[in-house]
């Protein structure tokens, strides 16, 4: 039985990112609709207990964007995203809707892969020697 290769360091940032994403952003489906919602909506239902809940979720990209060292710009990027998902979860109901449409986890995980990529490209098992 071949043994599974043990994931890179990049590799494993990369998926725990795309995990955070998945499951604050596109976790659920809403019944009869292709809409996907994630914690980040569903936790914003709370008034401000939910927001400040995934707020600190997000707090963990904005970390590993951090310990990635990702350039300013992206990180200037990441806390506009943040602090306008903050600002509408603020509104009632508005604010709501805003969470199922606007996934600033998703944009955040984006803007950091695609950093990571130029700073080390993912690898690819089709490399010729």
């Amino acid at each position: 039985m071949p043994m599974k290769q043990a994931a890179s360091a990049p590799e494993m940032i990369r998926r725990r990112l795309e995990s955070m994403a998945y499951w604050l952003d596109d976790r659920f489906t809403i019944p009869g609709t292709r809409i996907k919602v994630g914690l980040d909506a569903l936790l914003g239902l709370i008034p401000l207990a939910g927001d400040v809940l995934t707020a600190l979720a997000a707090g963990y990209v904005f970390w590993q964007a951090w310990r990635n060292r990702v350039g300013w710009k992206i990180w200037l990027r990441m806390c506009i995203n943040i602090l306008l998902d903050l600002a509408a979860g603020a509104l009632p109901v508005l604010g709501d809707i805003a969470d199922v449409f606007f996934r600033s986890n998703r944009k955040n995980v984006k803007l950091i892969l695609r950093e990571l990529d130029k700073q080390q490209p993912p690898f690819s098992g089709n490399a010729k020697h």
